[in-house]
C-alpha cells in the first residue's frame, strides 16, 4: 500500500491569510490528484495561462476551498 503525503492536518488557521494560503493548496493538490503526470500538469499550464476564462475558474475553485476553510474558523461569526 502506498504511503499518501499528509498535507492536511486541519482546517483550522490562526488568520484568514493563512486561510488563504491553505486554499490555494487544496485547489493545488486537487488538481495533482487528479492529473497525476506532472509532466503533463506543466504542459497544460501554457494552455491556461493566458486564458482567462480558465483562470477564473481557477480562482473560483480556490474561493470555494476558502468557504470550507471560513466557515471552519469562524470568520464569519457576529461579534458584538
Amino acid at each position: 500500500m502506498e504511503t499518501k503525503e499528509i498535507y492536511l492536518e486541519s482546517l483550522i488557521t490562526e488568520t484568514p491569510q493563512e486561510g488563504r494560503d491553505l486554499a490555494i493548496k487544496l485547489a493545488r493538490k486537487s488538481i495533482a490528484a487528479i492529473q497525476t503526470d506532472p509532466s503533463i500538469r506543466k504542459e497544460l499550464r501554457n494552455n491556461y495561462a493566458s486564458d482567462t476564462a480558465q483562470l477564473i475558474a481557477s480562482a473560483q475553485v480556490i474561493a470555494t476551498e476558502f468557504q470550507t476553510i471560513a466557515r471552519a474558523n469562524n470568520y464569519w461569526q457576529h461579534k458584538g
